[in-house]
């Protein structure tokens, strides 16, 4: 069964049902002693790109948010049987062209990794199409989209659960934010708990 770890503000760590580990925007929180086959980084925030947290093994890759976007331009890849696509990510303190969301799949599973966003074109007009099992979503209203944006978000997407992450900047994880995560699929999870996908 793969697993997924929450380590506190953006950062998640996967592990697949045939032991690749992919990390999601290193930064915070425990759980990184698991050597990487996939490092995923949306985008160049100091709160999202501590890579050097990670080792690496031998043949293990990080994305960079520049890897799968050109220009205007998304992009996939597939590395060890997880699939990557970069998916848009932007608001007011996020450059468009600096930020990427990621659809991440593997062992039959689809899952959303917002990055730092708010309400996108994608979310709109792609998301839902893909029918995700799950949305990792900010909600700190700070610097990403305030809780209620977040839901609403996570009403278009439609995925079988949502998670609010990214709760408060100066905190790994707020719960009084979480609990106003108003979706009836809504899935809450705290740091250094580890939920079977």
């Amino acid at each position: 069964m793969s697993k997924l770890l929450y380590q506190g503000h953006g950062s998640y760590r996967i592990v697949t049902n045939e032991g690749i580990v992919i990390y999601v925007d290193p930064y915070i929180g425990d759980g990184y002693e698991m050597e990487a086959d996939i490092v995923l980084v949306t985008h160049e925030h100091s709160d999202h790109n501590r890579v050097d947290l990670v080792k690496l093994k031998s043949d293990g890759v990080i994305i960079r948010n520049n890897n799968l976007k050109v220009g205007n331009n998304y992009y996939s890849t597939s590395i060890s049987g997880v699939g990557i696509e970069a998916v848009e990510a932007y608001n007011n303190n996020h450059n468009k062209a600096n930020c990427v969301g990621f659809v991440i799949t593997f062992d039959g599973i689809s899952l959303y990794a917002s990055g730092d966003t708010s309400l996108t074109d994608d979310m709109k007009n792609k998301l839902p199409n893909y029918n995700l099992d799950y949305a990792l979503l900010p909600t700190d209203g700070i610097y990403n989209m305030n809780v209620e944006e977040a839901a609403r978000c996570a009403k278009i997407i439609g995925a079988k659960k949502s998670i609010p992450i990214h709760t408060n900047p100066s905190m790994l994880f707020d719960e009084s934010v979480a609990l106003k995560f108003d979706v009836p699929n809504k899935l809450i999870i705290k740091p250094n708990d580890e939920i079977e996908l």
